[in-house]
């Protein structure tokens, strides 16, 4: 897959609108009952970057942006700011926070992922564009050293134990990261008005 490993601008992005999608299947039988299929294993998420666009600078940066990206071809990072953090979005991230997994002596390499929900149904999102330096890891509630104890792959979400420390049989691994969702611009078109836009016209930058 074509990805520009950079961030759409914060700024922007703090404004915009969009979350998680699902697709599931509704189908009413004759006796009135619904049987209910997920078509989708994950969900997607899908944004709208016009809500954050408040000037013309701002305006100018995205199609720059756009443009740099050659509209839908190479992907991008994206700050979701009320899902960004392995924890709340108004705390800070603890190197417990997340479990990865769990140790057996042999296995050097752990994906960070992030659980929603409880203990009842969760679902557990691969978090595959990590931020850079925002990474905790712990064994058994010690925090490891990033260098040191592990290394850190920011393209793929991968934490790679170093030799000598790769985790015991049985050793709680877990994580505190910030992290950007992998998006792409979902037209090969923007068609804005200057003037409708001067006068509160919202752009519409999917």
């Amino acid at each position: 897959m074509s990805f520009h490993e950079v961030r759409f601008p914060t700024e922007i992005s703090r404004g915009a609108q969009g979350g998680p999608e699902r697709r599931t299947e509704v189908v009413v039988l004759g006796s009135g009952h619904e049987e209910r299929n997920a078509r989708w294993a994950n969900s997607r998420r899908s944004y709208n970057a016009g809500y954050g666009v408040r000037s013309l600078d701002d305006l100018h940066a995205v199609i720059s942006f756009f443009e740099e990206r050659r509209g839908r071809l190479y992907g991008f990072r994206w700050r979701d700011h009320l899902d960004y953090k392995s924890c709340p979005p108004q705390q800070t991230p603890q190197p417990t926070d997340q479990v990865l997994g769990s140790g057996d002596g042999i296995r050097s390499e752990f994906a960070l992922r992030k659980a929603y929900g409880s203990a009842f149904a969760p679902w557990f999102r691969d978090m595959v564009k990590p931020v850079a330096g925002t990474v905790r890891v712990a064994v058994n509630g010690v925090e490891k050293s990033e260098g040191t104890a592990f290394a850190l792959n920011p393209v793929t979400g991968v934490v790679q134990f170093l030799p000598d420390h790769i985790p015991e049989p049985g050793a709680s691994l877990t994580a505190g990261f910030e992290f950007d969702v992998p998006v792409r611009f979902d037209t090969d078109r923007l068609e804005i008005s200057l003037s409708g836009f001067q006068h509160g016209a919202i752009p519409n930058i999917p």
